[in-house]
């Protein structure tokens, strides 16, 4: 484990485990490193050198009053890239790190990866517009912003229902599974939190996956509640040139955990592949 000092001085964490081929996680929104637990343990056994920083404003890194933004995600992204001079790199990012993941990829090019695979991920946009009628309406972020604000303590805890699919009927809740994601929300700052919702609802990731070249993997759940599957990875897997789409019949966002088995085994045979 580790901390870079990016160019304009934010201290970005992150954990350094194992050794072989670089696999790099971008995790989503409002959590950390720390998602991608059950991956990074798996695909290291695997002989996998497995790499997850905490964005900028969120986990251990420095929460930032400027800076929180789409591109200065991926720059960070691409400092660490070189610092750690990581080269024939599998990305995989998780609803906003696929956000993080494709715009990486737009603004630095493909020369150090190799792969991709995006998660629940936010491409091509979350917002409702006249070119994408199947987004979500700006009020649905606006009420996101506002329980950030207002009392994000007990939003994280009520996000965690949906987030997990736990508010199915028939769903078996995991309390410890609600609590890490509480508190991983929590470690982030609150305007590093605040100011990435712009980022994952409002920015469009269309010319970025047009320059996903590489070989690309999407996952995605069919009862996403927070990233619906229609306007995201349907639609993505439509512009990105090398792309693939995997669903999960029934499964929520929060696929990695709780689907952890199952998806391991893909990433795994994804990379291999």
């Amino acid at each position: 484990m580790g901390k870079i000092t990016t160019k304009d001085g934010a201290q970005i964490f992150y954990k350094d485990w194992g050794s072989g081929q670089p696999i790099v996680f971008s995790h989503g929104w409002p959590l950390s490193a720390d998602a991608w637990d059950g991956q990074m343990m798996f695909l290291g056994q695997q002989g996998y050198r497995v790499i997850a920083h905490d964005r900028r404003g969120h986990g251990r890194s420095d929460q930032t009053w400027t800076g929180n933004t789409m591109d200065q995600y991926a720059d960070d992204l691409a400092e660490l890239f070189e610092k750690l001079d990581l080269r024939n790199v599998v990305m995989v990012g998780h609803s906003t790190g696929g956000g993080e993941v494709a715009r990486y990829i737009g603004r630095h090019g493909t020369g150090r990866v190799t792969k991709a695979i995006l998660t629940s991920a936010v491409p091509p946009i979350m917002l409702k517009t006249a070119a994408n009628p199947g987004g979500l309406p700006k009020e649905v972020f606006d009420g996101l912003r506002k329980s950030t604000y207002d009392n994000r303590a007990q939003f994280f805890m009520d996000l965690s229902l949906p987030f997990y699919g736990f508010n199915r009927d028939g769903a078996k809740v995991s309390e410890g599974t609600r609590q890490f994601f509480w508190l991983q929300g929590m470690m982030a700052g609150v305007k590093g939190a605040y100011d990435c919702i712009e980022q994952f609802s409002e920015t469009d990731f269309t010319e970025d996956l047009k320059k996903m070249t590489i070989p690309t993997l999407f996952i995605h759940g069919d009862d996403d509640q927070i990233v619906p599957i229609g306007a995201a990875s349907r639609h993505a897997v439509e512009i990105a040139p090398n792309a693939t789409l995997k669903v999960y019949p029934g499964a929520p966002h929060g696929l990695p955990v709780t689907h952890q088995d199952q998806y391991n085994a893909d990433l795994l045979a994804f990379i291999k592949g």
